[in-house]
């Protein structure tokens, strides 16, 4: 029995530090994405600055929105840990609202600023704002889709040791974007504006 915990315990911290690794990965994506922005965000060309673009009012309903989301990521693998499946649905179900809302509020921006002539082939800074912004926004998709796929083995079976290490590794995932958008409402959205 005890060489079988031994065994599940090194396959979950197995399972933990590739998780990290990847983490680690989009990270260093992240931080290039960041750095190529810094450098461009002057590139204007004649076009509008994030002065001209950015509503701060709707970047903090986006921030909120996403804040509020990983708050109930977090309360969703307690509610595992104590085996309350409703519990642990109806966070995740708050999580996967909250970021869809967060997502509909992204598409609106690009799509407003597509239609008033300032995609992302306007200028250096707009192709580096829609690169970053998008990015994020494309992992938030994956996000949510790869919350239902694991959903949904729960929903069917029951919680299992395996379910429940996946939902561990998406709440490490969506604390990640999390982190990565209040980095984007800073150096973009707060500096862009003033």
């Amino acid at each position: 029995m005890n060489e079988v915990s031994n065994s599940t315990h090194d396959s979950y911290s197995t399972t933990l530090l590739g998780f990290w690794v990847y983490l680690m990965t989009d990270c260093i994506l992240f931080t290039t994405l960041f750095a190529t922005y810094v450098v461009l965000h002057n590139n204007t060309y004649g076009g509008p600055s994030g002065r001209e673009l950015f509503d701060l009012r709707f970047a903090l309903t986006e921030t909120f929105l996403l804040l509020v989301s990983s708050c109930t990521s977090g309360l969703a693998p307690l509610s595992l840990d104590k085996k309350a499946l409703k519990k642990t649905f109806f966070w995740f179900g708050i999580t996967f609202l909250f970021g869809a809302a967060f997502l509909v509020l992204e598409l609106s921006e690009f799509t407003r600023f597509v239609e008033g002539g300032n995609g992302w082939t306007r200028s250096a800074f707009l192709s580096a704002f829609f690169t970053l912004v998008g990015t994020h926004g494309l992992h938030i998709s994956i996000g949510l889709l790869w919350m239902i796929v694991l959903l949904v083995p729960v929903w069917k079976n029951g919680m299992t040791l395996l379910s429940c290490k996946r939902l561990h590794c998406f709440k490490l995932f969506w604390h990640f974007l999390d982190v990565v958008w209040i980095f984007i409402f800073t150096v973009v959205y707060l500096m862009g504006a003033f």
